[in-house]
């Protein structure tokens, strides 16, 4: 289980870029309700999407999930 702020983090980093809950989940392949399951700390990324993350915001694993 990710510990921390990562849901939180999250929504605040999609909308400082200005983005949609679609157009993030466009951008890592995932339906928006994925996107909308994070933000709402139903469940959780895998590895492999929270590393995408991480590209798309420009952030460290630590800077997202803490």
């Amino acid at each position: 289980m990710i510990k921390g702020n990562f849901a939180e983090n999250l929504k605040s980093l999609r909308i400082s870029s200005g983005m949609t809950q679609k157009q993030l989940a466009d951008l890592l392949e995932v339906d928006q309700r994925t996107i909308s399951a994070w933000e709402k700390k139903v469940c959780e990324p895998s590895f492999e999407l929270l590393a995408k993350l991480c590209e798309i915001f420009d952030e460290t694993f630590d800077g997202i999930l803490s």
